[in-house]
């Protein structure tokens, strides 16, 4: 087995030809900068985008026992320089279904956060006006808890479907899921493949007043149209992240091409040119000066995956 590990990450064997025979698309050593919102990071080895739940369920239970990482929108996610090793798997668009039924609304976890908010608001469904102005794939927002004004993802999700690294599908009600704030503790590469989520029946004019008005709030004061992923930083209890930073004096700090937006402190900006390694040591900057300034370590918000140099050694490069 060590001897075949060693083989698989030091490129003495392709792992592109132990993957299973797939429907589906296998692409080895695939670019996945332009796949983020900060549009930086090295190369996934294998990039596997399934053809369908039947695909993906197939691949799981023949994959060869490598890492596997799972990644959605791309707007919470920070792909580090050297890429991420083993199988990264990217949903196809027969992942992004949503329809309603009654009160429910059922959705693929490629499904985009704004498009349920229009779907709900269509239908006269209250409860998802949040996530007009959250980025992403809902399956990220499961995975990170999102949330804003309020709500926050476990608010809504009646029940997930998702895939272990074997195949095994799992569900689960609402209750069973360990969210927490930003997060919850299921295993990190499980692939969650759809939800059912509960609204409140409402007067479809007053839900598009709300998405209106959280729509507003979003352009007055985040960097609308920069190069971002969202929220850097968790906000600690009882506390804003970007009060800490601007207390910090860390507006509009930079290194390399990464900067802190002068509109929103816990926004971070690739100006055009920025390594990940910029990001994340502009933010270790960011912790230690709130740190000295506050006696508060900030938490990173944002998802940090791969590795610093691309040479896919070890399984503990993750």
């Amino acid at each position: 087995m060590l001897s075949l590990l060693k083989r698989i990450f030091t490129g003495e064997s392709g792992l592109e030809q132990m993957m299973p025979a797939v429907r589906g698309q296998v692409v080895a050593n695939a670019p996945l900068n332009k796949m983020t919102w900060l549009g930086v990071g090295g190369p996934a080895e294998i990039l596997f985008t399934p053809a369908d739940i039947d695909d993906l369920e197939y691949f799981l239970a023949n994959q060869p026992n490598v890492p596997l990482t799972v990644i959605g929108g791309g707007s919470n996610l920070l792909i580090r320089d050297g890429g991420i090793p083993g199988v990264v798997v990217h949903l196809s668009k027969t992942f992004d279904t949503i329809r309603v039924e009654e009160d429910k609304i059922i959705c693929g976890a490629g499904a985009k956060n704004m498009e349920i908010a229009r779907v709900a608001m269509e239908a006269g469904l209250s409860g998802f006006e949040f996530l007009c102005g959250i980025p992403g794939t809902f399956g990220g927002s499961i995975r990170m808890n999102a949330g804003a004004h309020g709500r926050s993802t476990s608010d809504v999700l009646e029940e997930l479907t998702a895939f272990d690294v074997i195949g095994k599908k799992i569900v689960m009600q609402k209750n069973e899921v360990p969210f927490d704030y930003r997060s919850n503790s299921l295993p990190g590469n499980w692939i969650f493949t759809g939800a059912v989520l509960k609204g409140t029946p409402e007067n479809k004019e007053n839900i598009q007043k709300r998405m209106a008005e959280y729509r507003q709030i979003r352009e007055k004061a985040q960097p609308i149209g920069a190069r971002t992923a969202g929220s850097i930083f968790k906000n600690p209890i009882g506390l804003k992240a970007w009060q800490l930073i601007e207390k910090a004096g860390c507006r509009g700090l930079k290194h390399g091409g990464a900067m802190i937006s002068e509109k929103h402190c816990n926004f971070f900006i690739n100006t055009g040119k920025a390594t990940a390694q910029d990001f994340e040591t502009l933010g270790e900057t960011v912790q230690k000066r709130v740190f000295d300034t506050s006696e508060i370590m900030l938490e990173w918000e944002v998802r940090r995956i791969g590795v610093k140099t691309k040479r896919f050694s070890s399984f503990g490069g993750r």
